[in-house]
């Protein structure tokens, strides 16, 4: 008899994993590597080295190793709020009146508000590791922004931040929790930049994108002595770090004898997605098991629906390498949408193979109906989710309603990346009844793809 499973699953300290699982390295067909972007060969550890700190290039450059050991210093603040809390979500059940068993690993119970901490704490460590002085990136709602500049004045480091425009704006308040500790806050496009001021020369009233952002924290980087860039999602070395959160997850739901029929998370850049499902996703490319993966995207900005799969460049000012990735383009400027950590032109490409082979589907889902799953879900689970995790929540509460009409009891798994606490200006909105849905035209789409670079790969 399967033992009752209690509202909250809390692991105990000693189940905090010991070692990240690299994805990568259980795929029999490995994602197209990095392209150098003046070269176009294959991205080297010299070059990456060169931009990223030296223990995070060689981790991104590993499709071998299925575990990294996480330094123990990690580990010791990753206590500071892990294991996090799996919960079973019997409230939001009842509402639906669903025979479905839903589930949700919440990522929001520290500062920051969301899972961003994992790598960041990570990659901060690397970095004084290292000796360097500081480091910079980019922010998209601020959720990593936020949890950057925590670990950055944990370790006694610089941080400069580039925040896109539109959320430096809505978001004021997450600006001024980066500033507590200690980072240094620019709204992005720039005119600190070489490529701050070309996008802003061809795109004078843009919101900014986190394509934008990123090319002008590598520039920024190339240009400090002592300095190197790091990155919230996207790339292999974040979905390594953010792998805490599936091994967790399983470990949880195993101690009750629960195996998710679905599992569920919102798709910007890929890492907490990435994160959530390593761990199953490892187990059904072994043949141990079989699980649906849905991965759930603004309508706004469809990558995975209405994207290509092809090398592009991982950032508007085309200074980064190239991935193999599905994108709408490195020009594709998304619409000034409110879930600003899912506005990004392209999804790890770790994410994008695994696609491409059919190993998960993707659903794009406007925003005025994200927002009333989050409200549904605040209203009787008690916590009030980011605009992204809402992608997740929305996507769980169409399946658990299709339960309801079929009678099937599937259990579902879904991601809540963290809490909206810090959007309260997109929630007024939804109320006030003056939130849009933009949709991106085919033309829109079209004209930004014939931008992809020529390659003969």
């Amino acid at each position: 008899m399967r033992k009752e499973i209690p509202y909250k699953i809390y692991l105990k300290e000693q189940d905090l994993p010991k070692a990240w699982l690299n994805l990568r390295a259980f795929m029999k067909k490995k994602p197209a590597p990095l392209l150098d972007p003046v070269t176009l060969a294959p991205i080297t550890l010299n070059s990456l080295s060169k931009v990223f700190c030296d223990e995070l290039a060689k981790q991104e450059l590993d499709d071998s190793s299925k575990y990294i050991p996480i330094p123990q210093a990690v580990r010791d603040f990753y206590k500071m709020y892990r294991p996090a809390p799996l919960i079973r979500a019997y409230c939001l059940e009842k509402a639906l009146d669903t025979p479905a068993e839903i589930y949700y690993k919440f990522e929001g119970n520290n500062t920051s508000g969301s899972h961003k901490l994992n790598s960041a704490i990570a990659q901060a460590y690397y970095a004084k590791e290292q000796g360097l002085t500081g480091v910079t990136t980019e922010t998209g709602a601020g959720q990593w922004g936020t949890a950057l500049a925590m670990a950055c004045s944990f370790f006694g480091l610089e941080c400069k931040v580039f925040m896109v425009n539109v959320s430096y704006k809505q978001k004021p308040h997450r600006r001024e929790v980066m500033r507590t500790y200690g980072a240094d806050i620019i709204p992005s496009p720039s005119l600190t930049t070489e490529v701050g001021n070309r996008i802003l020369q061809e795109f004078p009233n843009t919101a900014g994108s986190l394509g934008c952002a990123i090319s002008e924290a590598v520039e920024t980087a190339s240009r400090l002595n002592g300095y190197r860039y790091v990155l919230g999602s996207v790339l292999n070395q974040v979905l390594l770090h953010q792998s805490v959160i599936g091994l967790e997850t399983k470990t949880a739901l195993d101690q009750y004898g629960v195996k998710p029929d679905v599992i569920i998370g919102c798709a910007g850049g890929g890492s907490n997605l990435g994160g959530l499902i390593a761990p199953f996703m490892a187990e059904q490319l072994q043949g141990k098991a079989d699980y649906r993966f849905i991965a759930v995207e603004p309508a706004s900005c469809p990558t995975l629906t209405r994207g290509k799969y092809a090398y592009d460049y991982c950032d508007t000012g085309k200074i980064c390498p190239l991935a193999k990735m599905y994108t709408l383009g490195s020009g594709f400027i998304p619409s000034a949408s409110h879930a600003g950590g899912l506005r990004y032109h392209g999804i790890t490409s770790t994410l994008s193979e695994l696609y491409a082979q059919g190993l998960m589907e993707a659903r794009a889902v406007e925003q005025t109906s994200v927002f009333q799953a989050a409200e549904a879900f605040a209203r009787v689970e008690g916590i009030l989710p980011a605009p992204e995790s809402a992608h997740a929540i929305h996507v769980a509460m169409e399946e658990a309603l299709n339960c309801k009409r079929t009678g099937e009891k599937k259990k579902i798994l879904f991601g809540l990346t963290g809490t909206g606490y810090f959007d309260m200006m997109s929630y007024e909105k939804f109320h006030d009844g003056k939130m849009s849905d933009y949709i991106p035209t085919d033309n829109e789409i079209e004209t930004s793809l014939k931008n992809l670079p020529s390659l003969t790969r």
